[in-house]
C-alpha cells in the first residue's frame, strides 16, 4: 500500500509540472528605479482546456499575496485597489496573452509576480516572475584630517548610499591600520554601506596613498577612489649652508632654515645664545644672509619655526677661521704651480731630446770593416802583413786620404794633425822597418809575431762563428823614437788605422 501511494504522489506532481509548464513567463526580470517593466506571461497548448479568467498576484513578502490586475473575456479588465492603481496595465486584452507592465517602479514594487489562470475541467495553472529592484548607489570617499598621535583614529571614510543590492568596500594602502564597514536598509528598500580605516597617523603618513573600492551589481566594474591621508603635525626644523669655510672678510656666506610641518609654517625667527643677531647678519624669511664674516659670526645661531600647532627649533655654530693670504689668489697660486711644473717637465724632455742628439753624432771608432760614420773620407795605413823573416810588403808605407775638396782623388797626408797631444809625433814621422837598425829591428820582428799569434787566435774565432777581439797595439818608445802610435787601433782585415787622422 504504501509504494502505491508513492506512485501515485509522483503522477500527480508530474501532471502539475506538465500543468504548470503551459503558462510560460520570465523567471527574473531586473528594474531601476522610476524605469517601466514588462511582465510577460503566455497559455501554451490549451487544447480542450477552457480558459476562464486570468489574474496577476504581487507577493512582496513571503504569504502576503494580493491582486493587482484581472482579465475576463466578458467582463473585461480590473484593477483592484493596491500600491499599483494606475501603474498597471494590460498589454494585450487576451486571456492568452496577458502580459502587464508596471510603470514608474519603486524600490518597493520588488518581489514574486505570478500570472495565474483558472480553467476548465483542470483548474487553476500558473508562472511566476520574480521582479529585482537595482538601485546604483551613491558612493563617494574623502580623507579625515588627523593630528599625529599614537591612538588609532579614523583616516579616511568610504560609502555607498542607497544602493541595491548593498555593495561591498575594500581598502588599498600601505598604511598600518585597519578598517570595519556597517551596512542601514533604507525604508525605500536600497541598503547603505560605510566604511572607516583607522590608524595611529604619524608625521610619516602625511600625504600617504590610500584608496577606497566600491563592488556592487549595477557598476561594470569596481569604482575606486584614490587618497593621500592628511596627518598634521607640529614643524620639524633642520639649518643647511654651512660649508665650514667662513673665512674673515668673505661676503657670500648664507644659512637656510628649512622646517617640516603640517600646516605650513606661518612664522621663522632667527636669533643666538647671545640673544641678538650680529650686526653684519640680515634675515630674509626662512634664510640668514652674513654680508660680511667677522669676529661677530663667530657664535651660534638658532632658527625658530611656529605653525597652528606648535614650533620647533635647531641650532648650528659657525667657527670663523682666518686665512694668510688672498683666498681669491687661490686659484692664480694654483694655476702657476701648474704651469712651473709643466714647463719643467718639457724643460727636462728638451734636454734628453738634446744628449741623445748629441751622442748620435760623435764619432764611432768600431773594428769592424765597415766604415761606419766616417764613410770614404779617409783609409789610413792600407798595410799587408808582414811575414816572420821580414819580407813582404812594408807595413809602414804613406798616409793617403780622401779630401772632400777633390773627390775621388787619392793624395799623400803632410804632418796636419793640428789637433794632436803636445810631444805626440805625426805619423810621417813614424820610423819605417827599413831605417831601423838591428836592436829595432828584432823589436819589430817580436811584435809581428805577436801579431800573428793573434791572428791564428782570430782564425780560431771565425772557425766557432765567434769575434776575435780587437788589437789595441800598445806604445812603443825607445832610442829610435815611436815607431807605432798608441793612436793607432787594428781592424778586423788587419789594417790599423789612427783615430787622430779620423779628423781630416
Amino acid at each position: 500500500m504504501g509504494s502505491s501511494w508513492l506512485i501515485l504522489g509522483v503522477i500527480l506532481l508530474s501532471s502539475q509540472v506538465v500543468r504548470s509548464q503551459r503558462v510560460r513567463v520570465l523567471p527574473e526580470v531586473e528594474a531601476y528605479p522610476n524605469e517601466s517593466v514588462n511582465l510577460r506571461c503566455e497559455f501554451t497548448n490549451p487544447g480542450s482546456t477552457k480558459l476562464t479568467q486570468v489574474s496577476w498576484i504581487f507577493e512582496a513578502t513571503e504569504g502576503h499575496r494580493e491582486n493587482i490586475a484581472v482579465f475576463h473575456p466578458t467582463y473585461g479588465e480590473s484593477f483592484p485597489k493596491s500600491a499599483f492603481k494606475g501603474r498597471v496595465q494590460f498589454t494585450q486584452a487576451s486571456l492568452e496573452y496577458p502580459s502587464i507592465r508596471i510603470d514608474s517602479v519603486r524600490m518597493s514594487d520588488a518581489g514574486r509576480y505570478t500570472c495565474e489562470y483558472a480553467t476548465y475541467p483542470s483548474g487553476n495553472e500558473q508562472g511566476t516572475t520574480t521582479l529585482i529592484m537595482l538601485a546604483k548607489p551613491k558612493n563617494s570617499a574623502t580623507p579625515v584630517v588627523v593630528q599625529a598621535g599614537s591612538a588609532k583614529v579614523v583616516v579616511a571614510r568610504c560609502e555607498a548610499l542607497q544602493g541595491k543590492p548593498a555593495a561591498t568596500v575594500t581598502w588599498v594602502t600601505g598604511a598600518m591600520g585597519e578598517y570595519n564597514s556597517t551596512s542601514q536598509a533604507e525604508s525605500d528598500g536600497t541598503v547603505t554601506v560605510k566604511s572607516e580605516y583607522r590608524m595611529a597617523p604619524a608625521s610619516t603618513d602625511n600625504g600617504r596613498d590610500i584608496t577606497c573600492m566600491i563592488s556592487q551589481r549595477t557598476q561594470d566594474r569596481p569604482q575606486t577612489f584614490p587618497m593621500k591621508l592628511v596627518v598634521q603635525y607640529p614643524p620639524t626644523v633642520r639649518i643647511e649652508g654651512y660649508d665650514n669655510n667662513w673665512y674673515m672678510g668673505r661676503t657670500d656666506a648664507s644659512l637656510t632654515c628649512h622646517a617640516d610641518a603640517n600646516p605650513k609654517v606661518v612664522d621663522f625667527t632667527w636669533t643666538t645664545l647671545s640673544g641678538n643677531l650680529p650686526a653684519t647678519a640680515k634675515v630674509d624669511q626662512n634664510r640668514l644672509l652674513v654680508q660680511k664674516v667677522d669676529e661677530s659670526v663667530n657664535t651660534t645661531f638658532i632658527c625658530e619655526a611656529k605653525n597652528s600647532l606648535g614650533s620647533g627649533k635647531s641650532q648650528l655654530t659657525a667657527a670663523v677661521i682666518e686665512l694668510t693670504g688672498d683666498p681669491s689668489s687661490a686659484g692664480v697660486l694654483v694655476g702657476a704651480i701648474l704651469g712651473s711644473l709643466l714647463a719643467l717637465l718639457l724643460a727636462s724632455a728638451l734636454i734628453t731630446v738634446l744628449v741623445i742628439r748629441s751622442r748620435r753624432q760623435q764619432p764611432r771608432y768600431t773594428g769592424d770593416s765597415d766604415q761606419g760614420t766616417y764613410g770614404n773620407k779617409a783609409r789610413i795605413f792600407g798595410v799587408k802583413r808582414a811575414s816572420k823573416n821580414g819580407t813582404g810588403d812594408n807595413n809602414n808605407g804613406p798616409i793617403y786620404t780622401y779630401r772632400e775638396s777633390e773627390p775621388g782623388a787619392l793624395v799623400e797626408k803632410g804632418n796636419e794633425f793640428l789637433h794632436a797631444p803636445a810631444g805626440m809625433p805625426a805619423p810621417h814621422h813614424i820610423p819605417m822597418t827599413c831605417e831601423l837598425d838591428e836592436a829595432g829591428q828584432r823589436k819589430f820582428d817580436t811584435l809581428n809575431d805577436s801579431m800573428e799569434e793573434e791572428e791564428e787566435e782570430e782564425e780560431q774565432y771565425d772557425g766557432f762563428g765567434g769575434l776575435p777581439p780587437s788589437y789595441h797595439i800598445p806604445r812603443h818608445e825607445d832610442d829610435y823614437g815611436v815607431y807605432i802610435d798608441d793612436d793607432m787601433e787594428s781592424q778586423r782585415d788587419g789594417s790599423i788605422i789612427s783615430r787622430t787622422a779620423i779628423y781630416v
